[in-house]
């Protein structure tokens, strides 16, 4: 397999290399509203360590030739003592060790800053990729494309933000110190400065190149990494590991993550083969220039052109020159890298998102209820789910909703909850279209369980809380929830009640039972006080008769005056619902009472009797 063809090559051969640079400018206001202090001190640390290494050799010249003239003067008749031939030169011996020290100071300063800012700046991009998931739509979770994006925005771009201003501040740093060994090295030739961007040149381009490959294999593999991430999960969960092992499913499962690793190593592979070894050749034409030009000034100084001084500080100047040329070449050319991932983040952030216009906080005609007006809706690319459903449902009533597996009973609670918006149709509470809520206060008048609903990692109370935030940690309503739940009868056995961890992912954490787990769901719904729509999803699958009997006991007694709609397959509890409606791959086959509906003979008669066989 191999990755498809690069796009199509832009207009002039470096625009496309200089236009990914847009994000330069984004990646620094990210570090500046992180922490201006830190961003200004890594300023003045990148400006020190650039200028005073061209300051040092200058005074490194300076002591080479004091010691060859301290030599002569010391050694002629007419000599002064030693301590007045030394002290100008151990004047400059220390002024040198100062400068080091300054550089040392610096380097140090920048390393202390860089740490520092890589902690600060990968929270803040994280909360940043968190943030904008908090306002993508079910649907756009559900997207793909868009779940790649997402993924490559973790894996990545948390980390780049911060190498990308480093590399610029790098970038900085050795363009002043490359200003600085370019005055000094116009006074020995202006050739020396073409040699020295001759030597470093190729490498640049060469690494140019290969971190556009590996950017293009990155996100070429992505969806293959994403499988890999999958089978690893499924691997070592505890909610999958119980049929893995019960099916024998590791060896299947590790051998098609090999095939993958294997697959995409191929590539990585050829790359990395590819980029170390152009890299080795062009190097060696760094290393050829050098020489040439160390050659160059070994001869001036034999000739009597340079001094031995001078000689020394060129040698050192064009040494730390190519070397600051280099390093500023890598830097561009890894700011073009970074460039590319920091693309993946702000491609994932600027993704458009569905806007919520709704601010009713109630509708025109309280009382109503909630009505489905000829509702439709079709997933992007799919056939039609649900085809012209119409219902009313008024305060007080409850609503029974029946079918197979697929037929569309979820997805309506999905369009009422507003995860999903309607195809075609419209959906009303008190008189007025979901789409002009406010998406807060609908949800507040919404208690739902669905069949998938979340075992959170958390402590028993918390677990409770959820299902209303405003009182996430008041242990009166946990408890009161719970009750109404019947989940306080065993949580109040567990070893620390309420503040029990559940779970085996952090220490001491207790496993429920499915049954006692639909309890605790259950009893999130109750949390919402001002919920006055309750959904029950299959809320008692995975209960015995007896408690599923007293859970709708309890169910109706407290949602006498709230409208409730309950999706089951156990006829025993659809049969209490005032309103049965029976949907056939997202269509209304029949509507009715219990005792209608067996009048009718149709498929909900049909369903009943089948199941009451199963009890005879």
């Amino acid at each position: 397999m191999t990755p498809p063809p690069s796009p199509s090559p832009p207009h002039s051969p470096f625009s496309g290399f200089f236009s990914v640079f847009r994000y330069s400018r984004s990646a620094l206001t990210l570090v500046w509203e992180t922490s201006r202090w830190m961003m200004l001190g890594l300023a003045l640390c990148t400006l020190v360590a650039g200028v005073l290494p061209a300051v040092a050799a200058w005074v490194g010249q300076l002591i080479v030739d004091g010691v060859v003239a301290a030599m002569e003067s010391y050694q002629a008749a007419s000599s002064p003592s030693l301590l007045e031939t030394l002290t100008p030169v151990l004047g400059l011996v220390a002024l040198e060790g100062l400068i080091i020290a300054l550089i040392a100071l610096a380097q140090r300063g920048l390393s202390a800053q860089q740490s520092l800012l890589r902690a600060m700046l990968g929270n803040k991009v994280n909360v940043m990729i968190l943030e904008k998931a908090g306002t993508l739509s079910l649907g756009q979770f559900e997207d793909s494309e868009l779940y790649d994006k997402l993924t490559r925005a973790r894996r990545e771009a948390s980390t780049r933000p911060l190498a990308l201003v480093n590399k610029t501040f790098g970038l900085l740093q050795n363009a002043i110190s490359l200003a600085s060994f370019g005055f000094l090295l116009v006074q020995f030739s202006p050739w020396a400065l073409l040699i020295l961007v001759a030597g470093a040149l190729p490498v640049f381009l060469s690494e140019a190149k290969f971190s556009g490959d590996a950017f293009r294999l990155f996100r070429w593999r992505s969806p293959q990494a994403r499988m890999q991430m999958y089978l690893e999960t499924v691997l070592a969960r505890e909610d999958s590991i119980k049929e893995v092992k019960l099916f024998g499913l590791e060896p299947l499962f590790l051998q098609r993550y090999r095939d993958i690793f294997n697959r995409l190593f191929v590539e990585e592979r050829l790359l990395t083969l590819r980029r170390e070894s152009w890299g080795f050749i062009l190097g060696l034409l760094g290393t050829l220039t050098f020489y040439a030009a160390y050659g160059w000034v070994v001869v001036e100084t034999i000739v009597g052109a340079l001094t031995l001084g001078q000689m020394t500080m060129y040698l050192m100047v064009f040494k730390q020159g190519q070397g600051a040329l280099s390093a500023s070449l890598t830097a561009i050319s890894g700011m073009y890298e970074d460039n590319l991932y920091l693309s993946n983040l702000y491609e994932y952030l600027e993704h458009p998102t569905d806007v919520e216009e709704g601010h009713l906080t109630q509708g025109v005609a309280p009382g109503d209820g909630l009505r489905f007006e000829h509702v439709s809706f079709s997933y992007p690319g799919g056939g039609e789910v649900l085809h012209d459903i119409s219902l009313h449902l008024m305060p007080g009533s409850s609503l029974a909703l029946v079918g197979e597996n697929g037929s569309g009973k979820t997805t309506l609670i999905k369009l009422l909850t507003r995860l999903y918006h309607p195809t075609k149709g419209r959906i009303l509470l008190d008189g007025s279209d979901l789409k002009s809520w406010d998406t807060q206060a609908l949800r507040e008048r919404v208690g739902v369980i669905f069949q998938d609903f979340v075992r959170y990692q958390l402590t028993v109370g918390e677990n409770l809380g959820v299902g209303d935030t405003q009182a996430f940690e008041d242990e009166q309503r946990w408890q009161q929830a719970a009750h109404n739940g019947m989940a306080d009868e065993f949580i109040t056995r567990m070893p620390s009640g309420y503040q029990t961890q559940l779970g085996r992912w952090f220490k001491n954490g207790q496993e429920l039972s499915g049954g006692q787990w639909q309890k605790v769901a259950l009893s999130r719904a109750y949390m919402r006080k001002n919920a006055d729509i309750l959904v029950l999803d299959e809320p008692t699958a995975a209960m015995d008769a007896a408690a599923e009997a007293e859970v709708f006991a309890r169910f109706r007694e407290h949602s006498r005056d709230k409208m409730t709609i309950l999706i089951s397959h156990r006829f025993s509890t659809v049969r209490s619902a005032e309103h049965i409606v029976v949907i056939d791959q997202g269509h209304i086959i029949e509507q009715g009472t219990h005792e209608s509906l067996l009048e009718d003979n149709g498929r909900y008669a049909s369903l009943f009797h089948l199941q009451a066989e199963g009890y005879r």
